[in-house]
């Protein structure tokens, strides 16, 4: 009786959380139709793609279903609707790979199919050719659709060259009206993300070193606040990485883009990547700055902690560097603000001296001391490090 009532319990609970999680989900999904119709982003730039990949296959099948009356028209739509991509770039790419896959395995699947003349038997060797030939690293991602294509030959009725010359002409023209609409209808440009991410990067960055300062300027060494401030410093390099990938994205997305020329956009330039290297250096060094309060503040340790006075001057190191760090990102990305970071920059030039001097005047012969004096000079040099070199 027991049993079944903790088992009761127990569906119940799980019950609970799967609600949970899936109240969560439409949640999210709302806010992010709110976000797609309130402003430009993301979500917005998801729901135009969408409607273009539905768009794209809606005029394939209008034409070769509705107006041709082709015999095998389902295979238009389905190669548009797949081909309307993240870029244009990658429609193009990935159009010719996954023709070329279709076309092997059709003109294989029809060639055995008519030499076998048994469907099942032909299947046993179609099949096996047709998975190696989509492992051929020249059909990349699209590979897969050489047994999809095998597969259509032997499944959907007699094998024939006159049918199978048909889905391949119809695949060519799904893939024309994918590629058509993907190019001219409101091709996709990722330069806004870029530049989001990135400031999203750099902002987080800041907020996170300011924390850090303010609670060293207030001497709190609480262990719980400090994990938290590492697993902000933990979860900042993934936001690098995001921003990385986002440039990577922008210079896809402008190849063969027509808005290319229309708003004579130009590339993500050097900035871009210069401002990558610096967030993850500030990414990297950061966490070891978090890592090290981290340390001194477990409540385990026996290491002393560096006193009131020696933690507000890295305190206000840490300030100056989470400034610098914002106008890095405002002269890289927004306003014009080369002076003020300048002047930030010999400012925490000054500071760091002013720092390593003090630390080598404040450390004792105690071990555990100077191991935590000598993690924090060493953090402090290498966050500083990027920004203050010459040229940024």
């Amino acid at each position: 009786m027991g049993a079944g009532l903790g088992g009761t319990r127990i569906g119940v609970r799980g019950i609970r959380v799967t609600w949970q999680k899936v109240w969560s989900d439409l949640t999210a999904a709302a806010r992010g139709l709110r976000r797609a119709w309130a402003e430009p982003g993301r979500e917005r730039d998801l729901a135009v793609q969408a409607v273009k990949a539905a768009m794209a296959a809606w005029i394939a099948w209008a034409v070769a279903g509705w107006w041709l009356h082709a015999p095998v028209a389902f295979v238009a739509p389905w190669v548009a609707v797949v081909l309307v991509e993240s870029t244009v770039y990658r429609s193009i790419a990935h159009g010719l790979q996954q023709l070329a896959a279709i076309a092997a395995g059709t003109v294989v699947a029809t060639a055995v199919g008519m030499l076998l003349h048994d469907t099942v038997v032909a299947m046993a060797v179609v099949l096996p050719l047709a998975v190696l030939l989509g492992r051929w690293g020249r059909l990349g991602s699209q590979g897969v659709y050489a047994a999809t294509g095998a597969l259509f030959v032997l499944t959907n009725g007699p094998v024939s060259a006159a049918t199978s010359t048909a889905r391949l002409a119809e695949a060519l023209f799904g893939a024309v009206v994918g590629i058509a609409v993907n190019a001219l209808v409101r091709p996709p440009l990722y330069l806004r993300d870029s530049r989001a991410v990135l400031r999203d990067a750099a902002e987080e960055a800041h907020d996170i070193l300011r924390d850090v300062a303010d609670g060293l300027a207030e001497g709190r060494w609480d262990a719980e606040e400090a994990a938290a401030w590492h697993d902000r410093a933990v979860r900042l390099h993934r936001l690098v990485e995001q921003a990385h990938s986002a440039v990577e994205w922008s210079r896809e997305s402008l190849r063969a883009n027509p808005r290319r020329r229309r708003d004579a956009l130009p590339p993500p330039g050097k900035e871009y990547d210069d401002a990558v290297v610096v967030l993850d250096y500030a990414a990297v060094h950061t966490a070891g700055v978090t890592r090290t309060v981290l340390e001194a503040a477990a409540e385990d340790r026996p290491a002393p902690r560096p006193h009131l006075e020696l933690a507000r001057r890295y305190a206000r190191f840490l300030c100056q560097t989470a400034r610098a760090l914002r106008l890095y990102s405002h002269s890289r990305f927004g306003d014009a603000c080369d002076d003020e970071l300048r002047e930030a920059v010999a400012e925490l030039r000054d500071t760091l001296r002013d720092l390593r001097r003090e630390l080598a005047r404040s450390t004792t012969d105690d071990p555990d001391e100077v191991a935590t004096y000598g993690a924090l000079l060493a953090q402090a040099n290498r966050l500083a490090g990027r920004l203050i070199a010459p040229g940024t």
